[in-house]
């Protein structure tokens, strides 16, 4: 069957496309333009033709955001939702997150935190999010066999076969570390942790764990690159630990996570024990230009309550002092560790209005839309239904001065946000949106309208309402097949959930079944993420390493 999308401007930075023309679907791929009359024409007449947005960063399974529904079931309105779906009325519920990515025109994303020892319950609950594809990060970094083999000088195979086999355990996209060491140095009463500190007990620095996470992900071939939480998030200074974490990556790839909440330098260099930080967006940005080898995701900040969830147990028990509503949840168990505290974001409050610009400012002075992903980290930044609201301030100079006439002077005074006049194109927030975390994530086959192209395709009503437009979609294709009309969704289809195809060493497997049965009293087969769990069956679509 041969679709038509007739008419309306088509929007692909990666063809170099952004002008009125058509775009043709067969089999669930795009295709090359076919002299053929085609079986069904959609006119988008005035409308503007984009790829199917691509999440690289969103917290929406796992038992983190498990916990964050118990401890907050009033955070989000839910809606009516498809039959057969477990806590389907739940706030955030997977119905929700499926539904609300949906009617924006987003058709993938990623949970960028699954310990492997709850890939099970993660995996489980990314397959009962409708209308996605999704997929998960194996995180590493503070599990004791990791920290044990490099505490023991073993060598860099050992390393690497270890990390692709919690990959191919967990059924994981790619790997990510969290505050490397953190939670192990938690348990022995550290507060705090830089890059170069001595974690007790294993006698290991964050830098050494990195290095050996950055090595093994390029051995093994993961396509997308270490996802990195570096140490001291959301602490004045925490640019430093940005920089040092950028320095040491010494030109190997990398993506540093929620970016915002690292961009704030000392308020006064020359006093810094007044505390109190200023935007160090500017820094942040000059240090990437220079690093080619590095993206970030952006964390941007939006006003209203949320709740923060981290597996960074060292960041969460420090804000549990300012959690709003006053109640928390923290886990200090094996290997990550973490908590779940609520937290409101004031619009008249000095800090969330500077957190608020620094995002901004981060995406404003990019030259590489591609290498900087919009996110909100969703929760912790805020939700991810925000981000037409974002793409709005980020288009319209206007509407951003009129936002910050309402906050605090802070904003001018610590950050440039008042002074920056760039407006992002439509090309550059498909950049933004579409094909930067596509390529990020090394899904080829998304991201962009090429000829061979996964047919995922969002059809937005062009209007200078830019919250409006992107908001409700006019029409998601997903696989070539219409999800949501109008904003509103009328087919409740299931996606895939995206895994590594990543081969484990047999050796490996047999000294990993051994340590786990030492410290659990069970073995590898327990922790694995196997197909008869999911009765539906065709779940999983593997994604290739690179050669």
């Amino acid at each position: 069957m041969l679709i038509r999308i007739k008419g309306g401007r088509v929007v692909d930075p990666t063809a170099g496309r952004d002008a009125v023309g058509d775009v043709d679907i067969e089999n669930g791929r795009v295709v090359a333009a076919s002299e053929r009359t085609p079986d069904r024409t959609i006119d988008a007449s005035g409308c503007v033709v984009m790829a199917g947005g691509v999440e690289v960063h969103s917290h929406i399974a796992g038992g983190n955001v498990v916990l964050s529904r118990l401890l907050l079931p009033d955070l989000y309105v839910s809606e009516a939702a498809p039959e057969g779906h477990p806590f389907a009325h739940a706030g955030g519920s997977a119905a929700w997150i499926g539904a609300n990515y949906a009617r924006m025109g987003y058709t993938t994303a990623v949970e960028p935190a699954m310990p492997p020892s709850n890939a099970l319950a993660t995996q489980l609950e990314l397959a009962d999010i409708p209308l996605l594809d999704r997929g998960a990060l194996a995180v590493m970094g503070n599990d004791d066999h990791l920290l044990s083999l490099l505490r023991e000088g073993e060598g860099r195979n050992a390393v690497r076969d270890l990390v692709a086999l919690n990959v191919a355990t967990s059924r994981g996209l790619g790997v990510k570390c969290i505050n490397a060491g953190g939670a192990s140095a938690f348990k022995d009463g550290m507060l705090r942790l830089s890059l170069d500190d001595e974690i007790p007990v294993y006698g290991l620095s964050t830098r050494r764990i990195m290095g050996a996470l950055l090595d093994a992900v390029e051995e093994i071939g993961v396509p997308h690159p270490l996802h990195v939480h570096c140490n001291n998030l959301g602490l004045p200074g925490a640019d430093e630990s940005f920089v040092a974490t950028l320095d040491a990556a010494e030109g190997r790839r990398i993506h540093f996570a929620h970016a915002q909440f690292y961009a704030y330098g000392v308020a006064d260099p020359e006093n810094p024990a007044t505390g109190g930080f200023r935007s160090a967006a500017e820094r942040i940005i000059r240090a990437m230009e220079t690093n080619p080898n590095a993206t970030f995701d952006v964390g941007q900040v939006v006003f209203g309550q949320t709740v923060t969830i981290s597996l960074d147990i060292l960041r969460q028990f420090a804000g549990r002092k300012g959690a709003k509503p006053k109640k928390w949840i923290l886990n200090a168990g094996d290997a990550e560790g973490g908590g779940v505290v609520p937290f409101l974001y004031r619009p008249k409050g000095p800090t969330s209005s500077l957190q608020w610009a620094i995002g901004l400012e981060l995406m404003l002075l990019s030259g590489d839309p591609e290498r900087t992903i919009l996110t909100t980290d969703h929760p912790n930044g805020g939700p991810f239904t925000e981000y037409p609201r974002i793409i709005h301030w980020l288009m319209d100079k206007e509407e951003r001065d009129r936002e910050i006439a309402t906050l605090p002077k802070i904003v001018g005074e610590r950050s440039s946000l008042p002074g920056l006049e760039r407006e992002y194109t439509l090309s550059e927030i498909a950049k933004l949106t579409r094909s930067g975390p596509a390529k990020l994530l090394g899904l080829d086959d998304r991201g962009h309208l090429r000829p061979g192209a996964r047919a995922d395709v969002a059809v937005y009503r062009d209007s200078k309402d830019r919250t409006a437009m992107f908001s409700r979609a006019r029409l998601v294709l997903k696989d070539g097949q219409t999800i949501v009309e109008d904003g509103e969704v009328v087919d409740w289809r299931a996606g895939h959930s995206l895994s590594l195809s990543v081969e484990s060493d047999k050796a490996m497997a047999r000294r990993s079944d051994a340590y786990l049965k030492d410290r659990f009293g069970a073995g590898l087969d327990s922790f694995a993420v196997p197909d008869e769990a999911f009765p539906m069956g065709d779940v999983f679509e593997d994604v290739a390493c690179r050669a």
